[in-house]
C-alpha cells in the first residue's frame, strides 16, 4: 500500500509541476530567452513563487510532523561540493542561455506537443550520460 501511495504522490506532484510550467508558459524556450535578455520577468516570478513555497515547506514541515508522510525520517544532505557544483552551474547556464531549455519545462513542453524540444532533451540525456561515465570512479 505504501509503495502505491509513494508512486501516486510522485505522479501527482509531477503533474502539478507540469501544469504549473505550462500555465506560466515556461515550456516555451522563447519565454525563457526573453527573460535572459531582460525583456520579460515572468520567469523571475515563477522562480520566486517556487523558491518561497519550497523554503516554507522545508523549514516548517519538520516542526509540525514527527516524520515525513512517505518515509521513516527527515534526511539531511551534508553541505559539500563547490568546485563540481560551480562547474555544473556554469555548464548548465551556458546551455540554458544558448537554447532557453531546461529539463522540467522541456518534458512538460513535450506533453504540450512542442516536439522540437525532444532534440534538447536528447542532448541533455547525452550530457548526463557523458558526465556519469566521466565521474564513474568518484
Amino acid at each position: 500500500m505504501k509503495t502505491t501511495l509513494y508512486w501516486f504522490t510522485i505522479l501527482a506532484c509531477g503533474t502539478l509541476f507540469g501544469l504549473g510550467l505550462s500555465f506560466s508558459n515556461m515550456i516555451q524556450p522563447e519565454v525563457v530567452l526573453s527573460f535572459l535578455r531582460f525583456e520579460d520577468f515572468g520567469l523571475l516570478l515563477v522562480l520566486a513563487a517556487a523558491t518561497g513555497t519550497t523554503l516554507i515547506f522545508y523549514q516548517f514541515t519538520p516542526r509540525f510532523l514527527d516524520k515525513p508522510l512517505l518515509s521513516d525520517l527527515f534526511g539531511k544532505k551534508p553541505m559539500e561540493t563547490m568546485g563540481r557544483t560551480l562547474t555544473g552551474a556554469v555548464l548548465f547556464g551556458i546551455g540554458w542561455g544558448l537554447c532557453g531549455v531546461c529539463p522540467g519545462p522541456a518534458i512538460a513542453g513535450l506533453g504540450a506537443g512542442n516536439w522540437p524540444l525532444m532534440i534538447a532533451l536528447i542532448a541533455m540525456l547525452l550530457g548526463a550520460y557523458v558526465q556519469g561515465r566521466w565521474f564513474a570512479g568518484d
